[in-house]
């Protein structure tokens, strides 16, 4: 069945064993990004002293994101569809854009946490509630500044731009990225162990070491398709391409990631997990069981 003559099909035809467990692959993973995020999302916005403290605002961005990933997902990873420039299937570079507000979103929180924790007294004196929300809303509306200028030149020209400025936003991007991961790994190791025991030592470590997780994984996840497509840029050559979004593995796994970091959230911090387990799951379980 063709896309412009019959509409969209699924992801596989659900012809064999192997094509139908793709398709509930991807139909599950993304209710269970939109679930795992709105879960956290309202953890954070029901806790008065999460929403107070900048970590959460980049942690209740970097959620928000990813709940526009996985409802996204179920057209581009459910529905057999090519996101790109030339294809009738195409989402105008929007759903891409979402991935990266998450990228954006682990990047600032790590550049504020190696802040805090450096120069706790200019950090307290700078970054307010108000300027945190101020950088996070500045990179909303960059990502979706950048979409409309895809979208309102021509063709060749939204190609170059997106060719040279994934060459070397990537490059940059992820030189900061592992840096900053290598700076905080030495702080939690080495420079927070001389402090004296406290509750605000215990509160720096385990916030620095959940952000080194969290960067962690998504390195893991995203670096095969950043090397992917650098490669490609470097060569001057057409990148091998799958079917559709939802058969590609390099495209696959940073929505995995986008379903694993609010798992690592609600692991690594304790008020969190309390806030979800106490106001978020046991409210919606009691109010079924009425």
């Amino acid at each position: 069945m063709g896309n412009s003559s019959h509409g969209l099909s699924l992801v596989v035809p659900l012809n064999s064993f192997g094509n139908v467990l793709m398709f509930l692959f991807s139909v599950f993973l993304a209710a269970a990004i939109i679930f795992l995020n709105v879960s956290v999302s309202l953890s954070i916005l029901l806790n008065k002293a999460l929403r107070s403290e900048n970590r959460f605002m980049y942690m209740l961005s970097t959620c928000l994101s990813d709940i526009c990933t996985g409802v996204s997902y179920y057209y581009v990873g459910v529905l057999d569809v090519r996101d790109n420039f030339e294809s009738p299937t195409t989402t105008f570079y929007i759903v891409p854009t979402f991935l990266g507000l998450s990228y954006m979103a682990i990047l600032a929180a790590q550049a504020d946490r190696y802040h805090a924790v450096v120069s706790p007294f200019k950090y307290s004196q700078r970054m307010t509630r108000n300027r945190t929300l101020m950088v996070i809303v500045a990179y909303w509306v960059y990502a979706f500044f950048i979409v409309g200028v895809h979208n309102l030149v021509p063709l060749g020209v939204a190609k170059k731009i997106t060719s040279m400025g994934t060459l070397v936003g990537n490059i940059l991007t992820v030189t900061i990225m592992i840096g900053l991961n290598i700076r905080l790994f030495i702080i939690a190791r080495f420079q927070l162990e001389k402090e004296p025991p406290s509750e605000e030592r215990d509160s720096k470590r385990s916030s620095v070491y959940l952000i080194l997780v969290v960067a962690v994984f998504f390195l893991g996840t995203w670096l095969p398709i950043f090397s992917h497509v650098m490669a490609c840029n470097i060569a001057n050559s057409t990148c091998y391409t799958f079917r559709n979004e939802g058969t590609d593995p390099l495209r696959i796994l940073p929505r995995v990631n986008a379903s694993l970091t609010p798992v690592l959230y609600i692991r690594g911090c304790s008020a969190l997990r309390v806030t979800l387990l106490t106001k978020v799951w046991r409210h919606c379980c009691c109010r079924r069981s009425r």
